[in-house]
């Protein structure tokens, strides 16, 4: 609004200057004196100024002409485009000022006017490899996406525009939800430009979701020779990649080759959990007992999990209670503070049936760090101990509805995975997930709320329990039913 405002002052300043400036010439006495062939002509101040202005105006019509002239002279000594030069050169003004008109209607996002200024240059200037491109982005920005698709078509025809085509035929794909015949495409154009660093991204992410482990090591190897990914970086995704072609190795068909990708994903990511775990697990499958330990062991220092213990304990699956807590203080005696080897500390005692030391083990998580798996665990210790059912039972109701502690989530989208993957399930992002507590709260259900009388009861009416009938099931056999339903997957004793 204030600078329309200010145009408009501008412009009745300048009328003003202007008519001022007549009235100045008018006032003034005097003039011009031209002699032409003996006739002498006066001419005043405003007359002279006219007269100026209609001699530039001819100087300038004189120059046109004899360009004109020179250039039909040359036509009739046969020179047959030295005449259409003349007329193309304004033509060709023209279509490059259409074209520029386009482009700034295009960054504008004014999309109609784009497609008009693209067309008037195609016609203009006859060359494809300029407008074709102006044309397919205004098409697109219309909504006009066949247009689009034939002109991104025509470009591909040209080798000096063939990825600039293919490129814009795998947008309209991925846009269309067609991933297979955007992940060749995108292969097409790494191999027109292999250091184009959105093109490895797009197809890096192809791979991944298609689970192309093979085909995503090989661009990510693309990446950092391109310089677009740090080493550290690279090594530790080409680990998750070589652990995701070893996902099958726990088959009874899994090759050799695939425990090989086990061994070398933890290789190149020691810290790796789920690599840590698997490739543990294929040394036992190769009987090298000593080498899994080693490897569990190097990643539990970096990040006690209970993956690791659980494979830990895979390594001697026949030995006793008391042996297994023996060999486990390789791992238990690093970190002890940790939360996690606490609770495998507890799950220990507590099979070995030595249930004050599993007390002790779990010292004072219950108060400040309870989740499921330790109220869980606090009902196992009261019910060795030969707590009341009441006891039990409570501890169980507070399992019940408290947050299951860490877990997988994505980093990207924050949602909580079931397991490890390499691609997160819900936006599918590549090697988002890491081991932590969800930031958003867990809400228990209204079913779990609903539940919590009869899983507690009445203190009252538990304080004498009553002598079961004959034919009826031992009050015991009711809290272990109800104990087992409520361990978390997580809390299972390794």
């Amino acid at each position: 609004m204030l600078w329309s405002l200010l145009k408009i002052l501008v412009f009745v300043a300048i009328i003003g200057l202007l008519a001022m400036g007549a009235m100045f010439l008018m006032d003034t006495s005097g003039g011009v004196q031209v002699t032409v062939a003996g006739m002498e002509y006066t001419l005043s101040p405003l007359q002279s100024a006219m007269a100026l202005g209609v001699l530039v105006f001819g100087a300038w019509l004189f120059f046109k002409l004899l360009g004109l002239l020179i250039a039909t002279l040359k036509f009739l000594n046969g020179d047959e485009t030295a005449l259409s030069r003349y007329f193309d050169r304004s033509r060709e003004q023209r279509g490059y000022q259409a074209l520029s008109d386009g482009l700034m209607a295009l960054a504008s996002g004014e999309g109609r006017t784009a497609m008009t200024k693209a067309t008037k240059a195609e016609k203009l200037l006859n060359k494809p490899e300029l407008t074709n491109l102006l044309v397919a982005q205004a098409a697109e920005m219309t909504g006009d996406t066949k247009k689009a698709a034939d002109t991104y078509k025509k470009l591909v025809t040209n080798n000096a525009t063939r990825f600039v085509g293919v490129r814009g035929i795998m947008k309209q794909k991925l846009a269309e939800g067609d991933d297979e015949t955007a992940r060749k495409l995108a292969e097409k154009a790494l191999l027109i430009k292999p250091r184009h660093q959105e093109t490895q991204d797009v197809l890096l992410n192809l791979q991944t979701k298609a689970q192309d482990w093979a085909g995503a090591r090989s661009t990510l190897t693309a990446k950092l020779k391109a310089g677009y990914l740090p080493r550290d970086v690279f090594k530790r995704r080409d680990a998750v990649l070589a652990l995701s072609e070893a996902r099958d190795i726990l088959k009874e068909d899994a090759t050799v080759a695939q425990q090989e990708h086990a061994i070398e994903a933890n290789r190149l990511s020691p810290d790796l959990v789920p690599a840590a775990a698997m490739a543990a697990r294929a040394y036992i499958a190769k009987g090298k007992a000593r080498a899994a330990a080693k490897i569990l062991k190097k990643a539990w220092d970096v990040q006690p999990h209970p993956d690791l213990a659980h494979a830990f304990a895979e390594i001697a699956p026949e030995e006793t209670p008391r042996d297994r807590i023996k060999r486990f203080a390789t791992l238990t005696r690093t970190h002890p503070e940790n939360m996690e080897t606490r609770l495998i500390l507890a799950e220990l005692n507590i099979v070995a049936e030595d249930f004050p030391e599993a007390r002790r083990a779990l010292g004072d998580i219950v108060e400040k760090q309870g989740d499921a798996r330790a109220y869980t665990l606090m009902a196992a210790i009261e019910r060795g101990e030969g707590a009341a059912d009441s006891v039990v039972q409570g501890w169980l109701a507070k399992a019940l509805n408290a947050p299951r502690g860490p877990q997988w989530v994505c980093d990207n989208c924050h949602d909580i995975q079931p397991e490890w993957a390499p691609v997160c399930q819900n936006c599918h992002s590549f090697d988002t997930l890491s081991w932590q507590t969800p930031q958003t709260p867990e809400i228990a259900s209204a079913t779990g709320v609903h539940m919590l009388p009869l899983i507690v009861g009445a203190l009252e009416d538990n304080s004498a329990p009553a002598e079961p009938e004959q034919g009826d099931e031992p009050a015991e056999a009711e809290v272990i039913e109800v104990e087992a339903e409520s361990v978390p997957e997580d809390a299972q004793k390794p």
